[in-house]
């Protein structure tokens, strides 16, 4: 009996301690190449119209930021065993932070070869979300299309779709709001 109360302790203790906005990972393998994103998926908590109007719209997911970083917390990452082609442009495989330009009815998907902090207090040259974003590290800026979903997404999940052996689509979905961007694997 003692063992289960431990363990019952334990388990409030570990709940307790669950980030407000947890990591999430995307993956996906296109023959021996993964392609994994790793990011913050944070959580409406009752929240609505999470990306606003006008010219607000976005501006409660950036802050102060100049983009969004894709999630919350540390920096998104988009990490390739493979070079894709993203709207006209070659991305070498490798490892980079993805951000998103907002602007109502049009996203701007950016990759970046910022690096990526594990806290606002890390030390490094490293971004914290996308604070201290400049543009000057963009391998990749290309166009998504953005829609609306008549169901309500409560946690910003990001995923693969329609992958096939030539490439697939990359998703992002948080409330009512989904971003997709193609891509193809590189030969």
């Amino acid at each position: 009996m003692l063992l289960f109360a431990l363990f019952l302790i334990g388990a409030d203790y570990v709940y307790a301690q669950r980030p407000a906005s947890p990591r999430g990972e995307a993956s996906t393998q296109i023959g021996e190449a993964w392609i994994i994103v790793d990011y913050g998926r944070p959580i409406l908590r009752g929240r609505t119209g999470i990306f606003g109007s006008g010219e607000e719209y976005g501006t409660a997911v950036t802050g102060p930021a100049p983009v969004w970083r894709a999630g919350a917390n540390k920096s998104t990452r988009l990490h390739t065993d493979v070079p894709l082609m993203i709207g006209g442009t070659e991305v070498p495989a490798g490892e980079y932070s993805v951000f998103a330009e907002l602007n109502q009815g049009s996203w701007t998907f950016i990759l970046s070869t910022h690096e990526a902090k594990d806290s606002g207090r890390a030390p490094g040259d490293g971004l914290w979300g996308s604070y201290n974003y400049t543009a000057d590290k963009d391998v990749l800026r290309a166009a998504m299309t953005v829609s609306d979903v008549e169901f309500s997404i409560d946690q910003f999940t990001i995923s693969f779709l329609d992958v096939t052996d030539e490439g697939g689509t990359l998703a992002m979905v948080w409330e009512h709001t989904m971003a997709t961007i193609p891509f193809t694997v590189v030969r």
